[in-house]
């Protein structure tokens, strides 16, 4: 009797700081590695893990979105319990479901959210350094948002992009770019249909520099049609991007 494969998708949390990224790589220990051993220890199968994009080594996630496909017979209630208990800790399967074997984690996003947050109190805040880049001197977040703005809709972002990206068609549609004050941390929403190699660290790098008075708000305009690298600012730290949720 042939088993039945199903295609299972599932949302993950984790804590990227003691991992080489999201993508599998040779001699590095990375999330997608660790879910797969997982899998094999649970299933005996060699399962492949497809996920909805790739985070750099110290990037968080709240809610990367993956797939794979099974044949084993494991109710899909017990699944998040039983991958849990086989996971290190910083890696939390938040949910599981059962989708169409049509369905692709990566192919069929609609909407990324990536959150950055910044420690903006003057010392800082030793239970948030592993997920916050500290900047103790003050930020304006009304000029920070006021150059957001300008970085909202479809646009070629290259000047927002690292030199290292391969991608051709470096356009994109961002929805929003929002920057607010939550007591002593700044945050930096972006949302948008997807996102350049080190894209959205490279906007709050040079958000911040609007922040600090070092840019005026309405450069940002001209730094995207510049359509180069080297008119933006510096690529901010990973520790503080967390990938916050994937819409399909």
């Amino acid at each position: 009797m042939v088993a039945c494969v199903r295609r299972l998708k599932c949302v993950v949390a984790y804590d990227g700081t003691d991992y080489s990224g999201f993508q599998v790589q040779p001699e590095q220990t990375t999330i997608q590695g660790e879910l797969e051993a997982a899998l094999a220890r649970i299933t005996g199968e060699s399962i492949q893990v497809y996920g909805s994009g790739r985070t750099d080594a110290g990037v968080h996630a709240r809610g990367q979105v993956i797939h794979f496909d099974t044949a084993s017979n494991i109710p899909l209630e017990k699944w998040s319990f039983v991958l849990n208990n086989q996971l290190p800790d910083a890696i939390v399967i938040r949910s599981v479901e059962e989708v169409d074997a049509s369905f692709h984690a990566r192919f069929d996003v609609k909407c990324k959210e990536y959150r950055y947050c910044i420690d903006n109190s003057p010392v800082a805040n030793v239970f948030r350094h592993r997920y916050a880049d500290h900047i103790r001197f003050p930020l304006d977040v009304e000029a920070m948002q006021r150059a957001a703005r300008h970085l909202e809709g479809e646009h070629d972002f290259t000047s927002f992009c690292s030199a290292k990206t391969f991608v051709e068609d470096k356009v994109r549609t961002v929805y929003e770019v929002k920057v607010e004050r939550l007591g002593d941390e700044v945050w930096v929403t972006c949302r948008g249909n997807g996102f350049l190699y080190n894209m959205v660290r490279i906007i709050v790098g040079t958000l911040v520099e609007v922040g600090q008075g070092k840019r005026h708000p309405d450069e940002l305009r001209t730094i995207l049609l510049m359509r180069d690298r080297e008119r933006a600012g510096k690529t901010a730290p990973a520790k503080g991007l967390t990938m916050w949720e994937v819409v399909y």
